[in-house]
């Protein structure tokens, strides 16, 4: 949990949150942003066109990442019927997100390889900014409601495949959190990012 280094390390602590606050920021920020170019001003309207992370946290989301280990962000709203193309532009936003949080590992990467000379201080926020958006990506891409990788799959999804699968979307939810009480994510996932980041060049 992050809280704890609060009091063991409070340098880290504001490294680590700085790194998680912007990596799921700019999260929201690429839905907001595609959707916006795909024709809905929905985003922009409620003001969520921005790089402000206090427009995209949400209160009881961040509060848990600290104390519990999980949490979210303020989901960005968009409205499918003003996209140009609703069901694969819904699919584009959706996966606008998790596009964003690997291109931001690899910026990353790029920095921890061509900058050898650095801070310790810089080299660990880097170096968790590349963690926590491929852990990001990798966890939004799950298709399960509400994620991000459950619209995906109805996008990409023949029409009447796509409303049988939409059937599914109230069962997200629970397939998560059982995820959550059985650290499965710790056990699939885990893996996964460490076999990123080495493959980005970075160490684990």
């Amino acid at each position: 949990m992050l809280i704890t280094l609060l009091f063991s390390n409070p340098v880290i602590f504001i490294l680590l949150a700085l790194a998680l606050v912007l990596s799921l920021s700019l999260h929201e920020f690429a839905h907001a942003f595609t959707a916006y170019k795909l024709g809905d001003p929905t985003a922009k309207m409620s003001g969520r066109l921005t790089l402000n992370p206090l427009s995209h946290l949400d209160p009881l989301g961040t509060l848990l990442l600290l104390f519990a280990g999980f949490g979210w962000a303020k989901p960005v709203p968009v409205n499918f019927y003003n996209l140009d193309n609703p069901k694969r532009d819904m699919a584009l936003v959706s996966i606008s997100g998790p596009a964003s949080n690997f291109v931001l590992a690899v910026f990353s990467a790029l920095i921890l390889g061509f900058l050898p000379i650095m801070s310790e201080l810089v080299f660990t926020f880097f170096y968790f900014f590349a963690f926590y958006n491929v852990g990001l990506g990798i966890f939004n891409l799950l298709p399960l409601h509400p994620l991000d990788g459950f619209k995906v799959v109805s996008g990409i999804l023949p029409s009447n495949l796509a409303v049988q699968w939409e059937q599914l979307a109230p069962y997200g939810i629970f397939v998560l959190f059982f995820m959550i009480l059985t650290n499965s994510f710790q056990r699939f996932l885990l893996p996964l990012m460490f076999a990123i980041l080495r493959f980005l060049g970075i160490p684990t």
